[in-house]
């Protein structure tokens, strides 16, 4: 039997974005069956424009914080509510790539990974530096021994049972401290190449100030599990 999978998008302020990306998950229900698509859950973390009634017109459930608490604590809303053992954690400017999520899962069921992470596509934009991407990878190695080259990564499939044992952190430093408590506790992690498509930061002021925020999050994420490891 096909096993169920659940997808958790997190949603701040994404009324221009998220119809797209729901749209494109149903033309994915459509084409393999809302049997195995069959629960896709967007968390809105207090916005102020109108995420939630765009969704609410799409998802299956929109669950709504009253204030903006974090990509983490939204996270953890979703997967807590979800009902099916594969979980899939999903920007909500994906747009039209977002179909491509079943290349997202397919490991887990055909090769018993435990948690997937999905490598972008090299951009042709000029963005940062690469600052943020290298402090993540050399502190994921440091902390865990895992090679990782898309760190950053916020599209995911997982066994349920991989979140159920770690906490999420939160801030931009939460793909790194799941990666980092997930090997640690001895699960299967693989990357795979995916042609997804997301809003991008340039170099311009907006840009380096986002990076900015990351370089903080990242760093304070890596020293907490420094300090208190997960095992």
């Amino acid at each position: 039997m096909q096993p169920s999978v659940s997808i958790i998008i997190p949603a701040w302020n994404e009324g221009n974005n998220i119809i797209e990306t729901l749209h494109s998950l149903h033309d994915l229900r459509n084409l393999e069956g809302k049997e195995k698509w069959n629960e896709i859950i967007v968390v809105d973390d207090g916005s102020e424009d109108d995420t939630y009634g765009k969704a609410k017109k799409w998802a299956d459930l929109v669950i709504r914080h009253s204030e903006n608490m974090g990509k983490g604590t939204s996270l953890e809303t979703g997967w807590k509510k979800a009902k099916n053992e594969i979980i899939v954690f999903l920007d909500a400017d994906l747009g039209q790539t977002a179909y491509l999520t079943s290349k997202l899962v397919a490991p887990i069921i055909e090769s018993e990974m435990d948690m997937i992470i999905a490598r972008f596509p090299k951009s042709n934009k000029k963005a940062g530096f690469g600052f943020v991407k290298k402090l993540a990878v050399n502190g994921i190695y440091w902390l865990s021994g895992y090679e990782t080259t898309a760190p950053l990564s916020g599209q995911r499939a997982m066994r349920k049972s991989v979140l159920e044992s770690i906490s999420l952190s939160d801030g931009f430093g939460i793909e790194v401290g799941l990666t980092i408590d997930a090997v640690k506790k001895g699960f299967q992690l693989c990357e795979v190449d995916i042609a997804y498509k997301h809003r991008e930061t340039g170099r311009d002021w907006a840009g380096f100030k986002h990076r900015g925020k990351q370089f903080i999050s990242v760093s304070r994420t890596l020293y907490h599990k420094w300090r208190d490891p997960v095992c």
